[in-house]
């Protein structure tokens, strides 16, 4: 009532008043909450997936997209062990795109291989019947770098087809699909 209010608020300032304080508190709360309403991705990019809804609530740690960094671009070039004799990390790759044709060539460089085929990795070997193990030719993925000018020109999507042609420098050219 009146006469606890007054006991509350006898020999108080404005910085020391309860309400105050309490009215205080409430603003500062306000503006954090505001503050989280825009989340900022730690990469510039493009957002493969999303699996929030505008106003919805999140916890911490819940995954709310998939941003694909577009200045950093990869292809992963899946040529047959046999193609591999002669491609070194740091080679110059030709690719085209199955998105724009053969009138954009992309040009990047070797940057690193697979640890092991896809066989390699696979819940099911390559046994036949018997145990026997089955010699197939693999294929090993070979990492490309992609120039970040080229992409911003004509940017690309993830899972895309490209066709991608190493310079061995004197060898048999690699291709792979």
């Amino acid at each position: 009532s009146l006469e606890a209010n007054k006991v509350l608020i006898a020999d108080t300032t404005v910085d020391t008043n309860p309400e105050v304080l309490l009215a205080r508190a409430k603003r500062d709360q306000a503006r954090v909450d505001l503050e989280r309403t825009v989340l900022r991705a730690p990469v510039d990019g493009v957002v493969a997936s999303r699996q929030v809804q505008v106003g919805q609530r999140v916890q911490c740690g819940t995954t709310l997209m998939k941003v694909v960094p577009i200045e950093s671009v990869y292809v992963d070039a899946n040529y047959k062990e046999t193609q591999l004799g002669k491609v070194r990390i740091g080679q110059p790759v030709e690719l085209k795109s199955d998105l724009y044709g053969s009138k954009v060539v992309y040009h990047g460089k070797v940057v690193g291989f697979s640890g092991g085929s896809g066989s390699a990795f696979a819940m099911i070997p390559a046994q036949n019947a018997t145990g026997n193990w089955i010699k197939v030719v693999q294929r090993l993925p070979v990492r490309v770098r992609i120039d970040p000018a080229e992409l911003r020109a004509h940017p690309l999507g993830i899972n895309l087809s490209m066709e991608a042609t190493v310079d061995t420098r004197g060898g048999n050219d690699a291709s792979a699909h």
